[in-house]
């Protein structure tokens, strides 16, 4: 049996604002991963399946480009074939 692994990928250039998790958190789908600011809204970045993180590839802070690589999580369960992060916002 193969565990899945999610890649959380930046949908946009954007600074980390926080990071909400930690290596070694179980976090469920729907978890906020980290907290990203563009244009002064602050765009919460959320697992799709749920697992545990292994890597946070990203600093508080940092400026990211679209398309790197925010966290891994393993063990997630297989539900959509995006391995892309979902943005909520919300004003």
């Amino acid at each position: 049996m193969s565990t899945v692994v999610e890649q959380i990928q930046a949908e946009m250039v954007s600074n980390v604002w926080k990071i909400m998790v930690a290596v070694g958190d179980r976090i469920g789908p729907g978890d906020t991963v980290v907290i990203l600011e563009s244009m002064k809204m602050e765009i919460p970045v959320v697992c799709e399946s749920g697992g545990v993180i292994t890597e946070i590839a990203v600093h508080e802070g940092e400026v990211i480009q679209e398309g790197d690589l925010i966290a891994i999580i393993d063990g997630a369960q297989p539900s959509e074939p995006s391995s892309s992060t979902s943005f909520n916002s919300s004003t």
